[in-house]
């Protein structure tokens, strides 16, 4: 049972709640505090809650930013106890309880930290130039340009190896996040580009997905996983397991499947091979002598507290929490929801002088797409796959989405794209566009 614990030094009535991510874990203990008798401060770098699970339809040309992002202070404007701030944190100061920022320094009595995490090179952050991840609109964007780019290098490319090299699209992890941007792909290669280009065939591109461990989607039942690789064999995508990348560099991987050593030319790397914690994992190391696991997570009490402050709460990817099986719970959007819920909860009650139970994670499934038609589902009760759970992921992600407008948005695009395998947000953006056009208007 957790104890009640007291308003920290110069504490004002009511009690003062930071919390810093509007990720799934912060947006969902913001709301469930919005309206209630403590005074709330949302601390984020971005203005905006970014719905993860459906970025790699942006990288693919699926969806556009806006429809799977919500303006934070649109989404907790009816809550007047919730004052959002749109800053950088950089440190903290356990003594004084303040949560500091590039720019000032924020007050709590209670702290909620959900940063979330971001995706790991394993010790070989040189890779990320080669190979992006998927964590932020900004990644992507990046795997968006780098796979358009790549079809439109390929349709003017004369030297038959060289234009192959171009539409080989090698995506390294085979969790969640690399099933569902392989099928993603394929269906834009296979269904989406058909007859728009004159010299190149883009339903010959080779997509290729490499896993480390014997399956693909390893943290599911060996049953869903065989159904998830067949789905994704039907779409043409390329499945190799107990394959590692040892060494990359720009449009050549090596690979290892036990001692057999290889080279794959790719003109396309897309990474969904790992996480690490956000950098307030180490901030809270050293302010507040948390114990960090391997990849970053802070290992937290079973109430979500950092040990020996209980003042301070870690939700969602950056907690390291074990679940009934002993093993530390995954870094994926339910639990996050559920832990902002949780953190809400037991700061409401230890205001009101009342203890509370240990946060337990209610799995109510595991839910992966493939591509037209094919999904996986795990609901614990139940397995299966196929058009079923295909709906069932439709279901689900347009109810978690944030906003009315943003369900509404994606659904119709949804509906649109079912019918004519059209993915229309298919733009290549540049960064450094305003240089370029500079030059092709001098004389």
């Amino acid at each position: 049972m957790t104890q009640a614990i007291s308003a920290g030094p110069g504490s004002l009535s009511p009690h003062r709640v930071v919390i810093l991510g509007g990720g799934f874990g912060g947006l969902y203990a913001a709301k469930e505090l919005g309206n209630r008798r403590v005074q709330v401060t949302l601390v984020d770098k971005r203005n905006f809650h970014l719905f993860q699970p459906l970025l790699y339809q942006v990288a693919t040309g699926g969806l556009s930013p806006g429809e799977i992002a919500s303006p934070l202070r649109t989404v907790l404007k009816r809550f007047e106890n919730i004052t959002v701030l749109q800053g950088e944190a950089v440190d903290l100061d356990v003594k004084e309880r303040k949560l500091i920022l590039a720019d000032g320094d924020v007050p709590y009595d209670s702290l909620i930290i959900a940063t979330g995490a971001s995706h790991h090179y394993f010790g070989r952050e040189h890779w990320e130039d080669v190979a992006p991840g998927l964590k932020t609109i900004e990644d992507a964007l990046e795997m968006r340009r780098r796979i358009l780019r790549a079809f439109e290098a390929a349709e003017r490319e004369t030297d038959p190896a060289r234009r192959q090299t171009l539409l080989t699209f090698v995506i390294v992890g085979a969790g969640p996040t690399g099933v569902e941007l392989a099928g993603a792909l394929a269906e834009l290669a296979h269904f989406s580009l058909r007859h728009e280009y004159r010299h190149i065939d883009p339903s010959q591109s080779s997509i290729i997905l490499l896993e480390g461990m014997e399956r693909v989607l390893p943290s599911y039942a060996p049953d869903l996983s065989a159904e998830a690789e067949a789905a994704l064999a039907r779409l043409g995508v390329v499945v190799r397991t107990n394959t590692m990348v040892t060494d990359m560099e720009e449009d050549v991987l090596t690979l290892r499947r036990g001692d057999q050593v290889e080279q794959l030319a790719a003109g396309t790397v897309l990474w969904a091979a790992g996480m690490k914690a956000s950098a307030m994992g180490q901030v809270l190391a050293q302010r507040a002598g948390a114990e960090l696991d391997k990849m970053g997570r802070v290992i937290v009490e079973p109430d979500l507290t950092v040990p020996g402050h209980p003042e301070i709460l870690v939700a969602g990817d950056l907690a390291n929490l074990s679940g009934r099986d002993g093993q530390p719970l995954p870094g994926v959007a339910p639990v996050a929801m559920q832990q902002g819920l949780y953190t809400a909860r037991l700061i409401l009650r230890r205001v009101q002088g009342r203890s509370s139970l240990p946060f337990r994670y209610r799995n109510r499934g595991s839910l992966a797409v493939i591509g037209r038609h094919a999904a996986v589902a795990d609901l614990g009760f139940v397995r299966f796959g196929g058009f079923l759970a295909w709906l069932a992921w439709i279901f689900v992600h347009i109810m978690y989405l944030v906003g009315f407008e943003n369900r509404i948005l994606v659904f119709s695009k949804w509906a649109y794209d079912y019918f004519t395998h059209n993915r229309g947000a298919r733009l290549i953006t540049e960064e450094n566009w305003r240089p370029q056009l500079s030059r092709l208007m001098q004389p």
